[in-house]
């Protein structure tokens, strides 16, 4: 009685180990397919790391009759202003 479901057991156990091997196969096979054209990507389409400076908004200046008065929004800017660490570009 053993012996006649060993059989559909043994081919069952065969089928699920060469699904699972035709499986990994595949999957291998396709992401070897996507890095290759990745890399070809790549290629053809270089990135640049350069950054380019910009200007940030971190605060505006009064005048109140003959005091200046500068009103920050970044606080990392606070000891720069301090240590006097700016230029000063007069636009008319």
């Amino acid at each position: 009685m053993g012996l006649d479901l060993l059989i559909p057991f043994g081919i069952l156990i065969v089928l699920v180990i060469y699904l699972i091997y035709t499986r990994t196969k595949f999957e291998k096979d396709m992401l070897n397919l996507y890095e290759k054209k990745f890399e070809e990507w790549k290629e053809q389409n270089p990135t640049s790391n350069e950054t380019k400076p910009h200007k940030d908004f971190v605060g505006l200046v009064f005048k109140e009759d003959y005091k200046i008065s500068i009103e920050i929004f970044d606080n990392s800017i606070e000891d720069r202003l301090k240590r006097g660490k700016f230029d000063i570009i007069c636009k008319e």
